[in-house]
């Protein structure tokens, strides 16, 4: 189960809080989600596409092992257990119930 986690003051950086190994040490895989102009929406219109993410996250909880959603950046964060093909997968759900997201990606030549 996805627990919410409300901040009051500034948050600790991403890199401290999102795990990079699983309890048996395996490396945990990760991706990011822009989701434009999302923090800037009326309240009920984000809070429903909020919804829907959290419905898609709860719909691979076997895989999410963190999620961090940025409303400031309107970056999603996911990390996942090393399952193949998940880091493509999840994204692709989500771009399902939320088509103005993105997958944020570095260019390979």
């Amino acid at each position: 189960m996805l627990r919410p986690v409300t901040a009051t003051g500034p948050a600790e950086p991403l890199w401290k809080r999102a795990p990079a190994r699983d309890d048996e040490g395996r490396p945990l895989s990760d991706f990011m989600m822009l989701i434009p102009r999302l923090g800037k929406r009326p309240v009920q219109q984000m809070r429903q596409i909020l919804r829907e993410i959290e419905a898609v996250l709860c719909t691979y909880q076997h895989a999410v092992v963190f999620a961090d959603m940025n409303l400031r950046l309107n970056i999603l964060w996911v990390t996942v257990r090393p399952i193949p093909g998940i880091c493509l997968e999840l994204p692709a759900a989500l771009k399902v119930r939320v088509p103005e997201a993105m997958l944020v990606a570095s260019r390979h030549e």
